[in-house]
């Protein structure tokens, strides 16, 4: 049991250190930003939190965490096929 709430607390921490990259990333480059490093947060911090909601039985929980990683996946989808059109940095 100690185990999940590990497993809780880290994806709580890799999902709210998320906010931190992005600010700091755009303070950096005095524009807004979303760097890589944001989506990369969002997967592991939703798969985190996801399997914690599944231990809870949580469908709210569940539901909320299984979409968001449709919508992370898909931006870095997105941003990969960019970088191939040579569109971004």
């Amino acid at each position: 049991m100690k185990t999940w709430y590990l497993i809780g607390f880290a994806g709580q921490i890799c999902f709210g250190s998320r906010f931190l990259v992005q600010w700091i990333a755009s303070e950096v480059k005095k524009r807004s930003t979303v760097p890589l490093a944001f989506w990369h947060l969002s997967i592991l911090g939703g798969l985190l939190l996801l399997a914690y909601a599944i231990w809870r039985r949580d469908p709210v929980f569940i539901v909320g965490q299984a979409f968001g990683q449709v919508v992370y996946v898909r931006n870095l989808i997105l941003i990969r096929r960019e970088r191939a059109a040579g569109e971004i940095a």
